[in-house]
């Protein structure tokens, strides 16, 4: 008889309740007696990871030139803090004994075309559970199915990591929507901030629990380098932040039960783990000068929202919202980023008013109105200041780059799109639905290419879902309460008819109005859709820095998505096709 951290999740309203009970042969199940209590893990020992860099252009005799790369994706091992045994994961990478967690930083210049193959060499088998009720992608053959999606990037339908468009180790066995082994990103877009991971049908939660994702980072030197902000590898650093839980063997623990194991033996809601996880290490430090820095934060979690801030008062200078600049700076003492967010902030660290300065976390999981943060989940990494003040070159200008402005008079139409949870007479959710329908449905959504729209979304579940948009870019225009009186009824009304004319949505959305943050204000991919409101966005499929056309046919098959960014969630249907047309 021993006593054990066994930990229930319950992820509808989540408690995380963490209770110590005594072991009476597998009371709690699923080996949770082999987990890692990650606060006997002393907090600050790692230094920071900068990933690998990976250069997506060649330069011949000072000509930048297109290139091809070819990463692949390994099952190796890695470590995640110094006194945790090394770790089975799946990783990005040029060889096995390169590959790392998070992949290579691909760094891509304006112009210059990237041509992308993205090898499979992983095993037959996975490293974490699956669950075949949720329709993953299932090759006949076995082995692990695996896509890659360029998230925030602008470009071919074919190249654009389609659910159904995975393969297997050496392209064995490929999916429905699978065309070609080597994806282009054209890299004609605004410069900015991206991330690429998997994103195969079902399986996109453990696949990146696994590993698999890394930054990509599009420049443009003629437009950003008078900006003068901070460059180079010491002072531009991408920080990609999420969250594991461990076993005592180092292994990644994720349930192996549903919370409705009767209709799905796995799945859960949400995904939480014990560590904050930055480039690869649990709750590192990094050393600084007493000048700016640079940090292009991409929160790469499954379900953690993350609201960031400096324990000494530090500021944040935001001059970028996922992949695009703001107009002008914009300083905040705190950032709230959803899974697959990204902020680009300049941190002047000779403004610290200490040595050191701890970035720290308050949201509650899940957002909003989940459990409050503990000792483990709230610090995220340190920064150890040095004390010898220095000469910065580098600036924060007035002004960034301006692009154009949210018109909603030049929107050709509006749509409105619904978020729908179901639950099981537990009172437990099954899935979740956009639109009332499944993603294999036919689809509902056709853009036609160089217009503009106006999407009203409708969130009638009690999670903050965040709606990541494939190609097209967006503006927030506004967030609107519904009003808590006959809302039952509204909802009660789209259930069975999915029409928000015909629940009279006029009648229902006229309650308080929430400002949209000074930082976010931008053009978006990805934003935060709060419970119980109508979000109205404005939601653009053309380039958003000049009046050019695609360079690519963005009417071909597969085609494009949008979804909930909660990779649970995602899997579990919360997604849907998106076809684009002339």
């Amino acid at each position: 008889m021993e006593s054990l951290l066994c930990r229930l999740r319950r992820v509808k309203r989540v408690m995380v309740l963490i209770i110590t009970l005594t072991w009476l042969g597998g009371t709690c199940g699923e080996l949770e007696e082999q987990l890692f209590e990650v606060g006997k893990l002393k907090m600050f020992v790692d230094n920071l990871p900068d990933m690998p860099r990976l250069h997506g252009f060649n330069s011949v005799h000072g000509i930048l030139k297109p290139t091809s790369l070819q990463i692949g994706m390994f099952s190796t091992k890695w470590k995640f803090h110094r006194d945790l045994p090394a770790t089975s994961v799946f990783a990005f990478g040029t060889s096995r004994s390169t590959a790392t967690v998070p992949g290579p930083t691909i760094e891509a210049v304006y112009g210059i075309d990237t041509y992308v193959t993205w090898r499979n060499h992983l095993p037959s088998s996975h490293i974490l559970p699956g669950d075949p009720t949720i329709s993953p992608a299932t090759p006949k053959h076995g082995g692990i199915p695996t896509v890659v999606h360029l998230h925030g990037g602008i470009h071919e339908p074919t190249s654009d990591g389609n659910a159904d468009a995975w393969f297997t180790a050496g392209f064995k066995e490929t999916g429905p929507k699978w065309t070609k082994t080597t994806s282009h990103y054209e890299n004609k877009q605004q410069p900015g901030n991206m991330w690429y991971h998997d994103h195969a049908m079902g399986l996109t939660r453990v696949n990146l629990l696994a590993g698999l994702l890394g930054a990509y980072v599009l420049r443009h030197h003629a437009v950003e380098s008078p900006l003068q902000l901070p460059t180079g590898d010491e002072f531009d650093r991408p920080l990609i932040v999420f969250d594991r839980s461990f076993r005592k063997d180092g292994s990644i623990y994720m349930n192996a039960t549903g919370n409705n194991p009767s209709i799905h033996p796995q799945w859960q809601p949400e995904y939480f783990g014990d560590a904050i996880i930055v480039n690869g290490k649990a709750w590192p430090r990094l050393t600084v000068r007493r000048r700016r820095y640079r940090f292009r934060i991409i929160n790469a979690s499954n379900a953690r929202f993350f609201k960031f801030f400096f324990s000494n008062g530090l500021d944040f200078i935001v001059v970028g919202s996922d992949s695009a600049y703001l107009s002008k700076p914009v300083v905040t003492k705190w950032i709230l980023l959803s899974p697959s967010e990204i902020a680009d902030v300049v941190v002047d660290f000779s403004k610290s008013p200490s040595r050191s300065a701890v970035l720290v976390n308050d949201a509650p999981y899940p957002y909003p109105s989940g459990d409050p943060v503990n000792e483990e989940n709230n610090k995220v990494m340190k920064f150890i200041v040095n004390n010898e003040p220095e000469y910065d070159t580098w600036k924060i200008p007035k002004k960034l780059i301006d692009y154009p402005q949210a018109d909603v008079s030049n929107a050709v139409l509006t749509r409105y799109i619904a978020m729908f949870e179901y639950v099981s007479d537990s009172d437990e959710p099954t899935h979740l639905y956009v639109n009332g329908l499944p993603y294999d449905a036919p689809v509902t959504e056709t853009a036609k290419s160089g217009t503009t729209e106006v999407w009203e979304v409708i969130n009638l579940t009690e999670d903050n879902h965040p709606l990541h948009i494939h190609l097209g870019l967006f503006k927030v225009v506004e967030q609107t309460a519904l009003l808590a009186a006959g809302l039952e009824e509204f909802k009660e009304c789209m259930t069975k008819y999915n029409d928000a004319v015909k629940c009279q949505i006029s009648k229902y959305a006229r309650g308080k109005k929430t400002a949209v943050t000074a930082h976010e204000r931008g053009w978006k991919n990805v934003f935060k859709m709060m419970p119980g409101h109508v979000t109205r966005i404005l939601v653009r499929f053309s380039y958003i820095h000049s009046n050019g056309s695609y360079p690519f046919d963005p009417t071909q098959e597969p085609g494009y998505v949008y979804h909930c960014h909660i990779l649970d969630h995602e899997d579990n249907m919360m997604m849907r096709p998106l076809k684009v047309i002339y």
